[in-house]
């Protein structure tokens, strides 16, 4: 048996994840790097689609770096509709300025 260099709970040797703190083990039982890094954040941001996958495919095994990849992509999304949103407004609103005369 091993433990989880997080929590300190015995954890079986084969375990993927602590299933008492949830961070990632490897298969030596050594612990992976998951400290939901800034850089995952920002290449979410940067394109939305790689951090939803990402978010996908590492929710169980690194859910602190899942959540950091799908934050940024979330916050891209919303960025980008309120830019959107923004631009209809003041298109339209540049548009009924300048008025229509016949």
């Amino acid at each position: 048996m091993a433990y989880c260099k997080n929590c300190g709970a015995q954890i079986d040797d084969k375990a993927a994840v602590c299933v008492h703190c949830g961070v990632a083990v490897n298969n030596n039982g050594v612990q992976e790097a998951d400290n939901g890094g800034f850089g995952w954040g920002l290449l979410g941001f940067c394109v939305p689609i790689v951090g939803l996958i990402l978010f996908l495919v590492w929710k169980d095994t690194k859910p602190k770096t899942a959540k950091t990849a799908g934050k940024g992509a979330l916050i891209s999304v919303i960025v980008g509709v309120v830019l959107y949103v923004l631009a209809i407004v003041l298109g339209l609103g540049a548009a009924l300025s300048v008025g229509t005369y016949y």
